[in-house]
C-alpha cells in the first residue's frame, strides 16, 4: 500500500511530553495505552465510544487533569519492557508460551478504521471491544484534513475512479449532513417535550433517535475509533487473520497493530512473522479460505458472488430471521442439565428421571433453577447452554454491526454487496425526507457497481450500510437470553428490536421451548418511540445526583 490515509493530529510540545508517558505513538492511528490504572484505561475506553474526540485528545482534554503525574515524569511507554522480556524468557520453558501469553493484556486504540475493518478487528471471541457509536457521534464535521470521516483506499485514489469515489462519497455525507436537522425538527413536533422530562434527556432522546434513522446513509468506509483489550494469544490470534486477509485495509492495519503491540508484549509476538510459525499459520488460514471459496463457487456459481459481482437489487429489501436449526428436545435437556450438580447417577439415568416428570414438576424445577429475576443482568447459570438456536438474519448492515459484536456465539456473514436492496426508515419517509435519502441510497449503488470489476474488496466501502447483509447466529439459550433481552429493550436500534423480538417468538413457537421463552422475561415487545427517552432522564438524573425508586 503506497502512502497512508491517516489523518494527523496537532498536539502542542507540552501535550506530546504528557502523552509520550501513557501511548505508544504519538502520531499513528495505532497506539496502547500504557503506566496508567486500569479503571482508568477502562473508564477512557467507555468515554471514547461516545466521542467524536480521538482518544488521545479526549485523555488530554477530560482525564490528565484528574490524574497524579508527578512520579511520571521520568516514564516513558514502554519502561520496565527489557525487565519483562528477562521474566519471560526465564518462565518461557518451563510454562509454555500459550500459557504465560494468556495472561498479559493490552488496551490498544484503532482509530480510523473503517467500518468493513472493525467487524474484522471484533471477530474475536475472547477480547473485549468498544466501538464509537453511530448514535452518540454525529457524521457531519470533516477532520482536520479537511475530508469527511470516510476511508480513502490509496491505491483506489490513484486509479482512474478517484475522483468519482471521492465526489460520491463526499455528496453521501452532504446528504446525511443536511438531513439530520430537518429530521431532529420533525420529531421535536411530533415529540414535544414535557415537564416532567429534564431538557438535556429529551435533546439527547432526539438527537439518538436522528442519528439512528439517518445512519442507514453512512457508507461502509465511514471511519469509527475502537478500543480493544486482549490478551497476548488474543492478539497474536487477531493478527494472523490479518496477515493475509483480502482486504488491504486489514492487512496493513494488522502491521500498524503488530509494530505498536510489540513495544508493550514483545514476546508474545514473537511467532507472529517466524515462517515455520505465524507465517505458516496465516498461510494455511487463506489457503482454505481460498481453496473453499474457489469449489463452492464451482460447485453452485448462481449462489456465489464472482470477483465481486456488479449486479445488485436497485430498491426496497427487507429483513427477514429465520430459525433453522434447534433441538425438540432441548428443554428436557436443560432440566437435565439443572439438576446433574446435584445428583449422583449417571446423566443417562438423569435423563431417564427427567423424561418421567410430569408437565408441573418440569415448570417447578425450571422455576427453581431460573428464580425471580428483578433485572436482566440475573441471568440463569449454564445449563441454559445446553440446547442452543442457529438463525439465519437479513437486515441492513447497521443492525448487522451491532449483533456481530456479542462474541458468546457463533457468527457468519456473507459479502457485503447491493444484492439484497436497501431499507429506508419510517421515520425518514414520515418526515418527508425520503426522496433525498433514496437519491444517496442510489448513488452508493452505483458507485459501488462502478468500482466493483477493478475493486472487488474497497467497493464494499461504498456500500451504504442502508443495504442488507445476510448472516448467520448460532447461540445457546443462555446467550439467546442475553442478547434478546438486550437489544429487544426500548433504547435499542429500532431494526435490531424487530430481530430481538422475532428470535424470541421463534423460540417459542417454532422451536416449542415456551418454557425458555417465558424465562427470558425482560424481553421487550412495545414500540416506543422515543426509545433512549427513559434511559436518558435517568443518566440526567444521575448526573444531578437524584435517586430515583426503581431506577438502578
Amino acid at each position: 500500500m503506497t502512502g497512508h490515509p491517516y489523518a494527523a493530529e496537532s498536539f502542542t510540545p507540552e501535550e506530546r511530553a504528557v502523552l509520550a508517558h501513557y501511548v505508544t505513538n504519538l502520531d499513528g492511528p495505532v497506539f496502547a495505552l500504557v503506566n496508567l490504572p486500569e479503571v482508568v484505561m477502562g473508564a477512557l475506553f467507555a468515554r471514547y465510544s461516545r466521542s467524536a474526540k480521538s482518544l488521545r485528545r479526549l485523555f488530554l482534554d477530560e482525564f490528565v487533569d484528574d490524574l497524579d503525574v508527578s512520579g511520571d515524569a521520568t516514564m516513558d511507554a514502554t519502561v520496565g519492557l527489557r525487565r519483562a522480556e528477562e521474566l519471560y524468557a526465564r518462565v518461557f520453558g518451563e510454562y509454555g508460551d500459550d500459557s504465560v501469553a494468556q495472561l498479559g493484556g493490552v488496551h490498544l486504540a484503532c482509530e480510523q478504521a473503517s467500518n468493513v475493518l472493525t467487524k474484522v478487528l471484533e471477530r474475536g471471541r475472547l477480547m473485549s471491544y468498544l466501538e464509537q457509536s453511530t448514535r452518540y457521534v454525529p457524521y457531519d464535521s470533516r477532520m482536520p484534513t479537511g475530508h469527511y470521516r470516510y476511508y480513502r483506499d490509496p491505491e483506489l485514489l490513484e486509479s482512474p475512479y478517484g475522483a468519482r469515489y471521492v465526489g460520491d462519497m463526499d455528496r453521501m455525507f452532504d446528504t446525511y449532513a443536511g438531513l439530520l436537522e430537518p429530521l431532529s425538527a420533525h420529531l421535536r413536533r411530533v415529540h414535544p417535550a414535557r415537564g416532567d422530562i429534564s431538557p438535556i434527556a429529551y435533546r439527547q432522546s432526539i438527537r439518538a433517535r436522528a442519528l439512528d434513522a439517518l445512519r442507514g446513509l453512512l457508507p461502509a468506509g465511514s471511519l469509527s475509533n475502537v478500543g480493544i483489550y486482549g490478551s497476548g494469544q488474543s492478539f497474536e490470534l487477531l493478527l494472523l487473520h490479518l496477515r493475509n486477509h483480502p482486504l488491504p485495509e486489514a492487512r496493513h492495519y494488522g502491521e500498524l497493530m503488530l509494530g505498536e503491540l510489540r513495544k508493550v508484549i514483545p514476546s508474545f509476538l514473537t511467532r507472529v512473522d517466524r515462517p515455520d510459525r505465524g507465517v505458516a499459520w496465516a498461510d494455511y488460514l487463506s489457503g482454505r479460505r481460498e481453496e473453499t471459496a474457489k469449489l463452492v463457487a464451482s460447485l453452485w456459481p448462481e449462489h456465489t458472488i464472482a470477483g465481486g459481482s456488479t449486479g445488485g437489487v436497485r430498491g426496497a429489501g427487507s429483513w427477514t430471521v429465520d430459525l433453522v436449526d434447534f433441538d425438540p428436545a432441548g428443554e428436557d435437556k436443560v432440566l437435565v442439565a439443572c439438576c446433574y450438580p446435584y445428583v449422583t447417577c449417571t446423566e443417562r439415568e438423569l435423563e431417564a428421571a427427567v423424561a418421567e416428570l410430569s408437565s408441573e414438576a418440569r415448570a417447578t424445577l425450571l422455576s427453581a433453577y431460573v428464580g425471580e429475576r428483578t433485572n436482566r443482568r440475573h441471568r440463569p447459570g449454564r445449563a441454559f447452554e445446553r440446547t442452543g438456536y442457529r438463525f439465519d438474519i437479513v437486515s441492513d448492515y447497521g443492525a448487522f454491526r451491532d449483533l456481530q459484536r456479542h462474541r458468546m456465539l457463533t457468527v457468519e456473514w456473507q459479502p457485503l454487496s447491493t444484492d439484497l436492496g436497501w431499507s429506508v426508515p419510517e421515520l425518514v419517509v414520515e418526515a418527508g425526507l425520503a426522496d433525498a435519502y433514496l437519491a444517496s441510497l442510489e448513488r452508493s449503488f452505483e458507485l459501488h457497481a462502478l468500482l466493483a470489476p477493478r475493486f472487488p474488496e474497497a467497493a464494499r466501502y461504498a456500500i451504504a450500510l442502508g443495504f442488507f447483509i445476510r448472516y448467520s447466529l448460532d447461540c445457546s439459550a443462555r446467550e439467546a437470553m442475553h442478547i434478546i433481552e438486550l437489544r429487544s429493550s426500548p433504547q435499542g436500534h429500532p431494526t435490531y428490536r424487530q430481530i430481538a423480538q422475532e428470535m424470541h417468538r421463534l423460540i417459542a413457537e417454532r422451536a416449542g421451548h415456551r418454557a425458555i421463552a417465558a424465562a427470558m422475561s425482560f424481553v421487550d415487545h412495545t414500540s416506543p418511540h422515543l426509545g433512549r427517552l427513559a434511559a436518558e432522564q435517568r443518566a440526567a438524573l444521575r448526573k444531578l445526583g437524584i435517586a430515583q425508586a426503581g431506577m438502578p
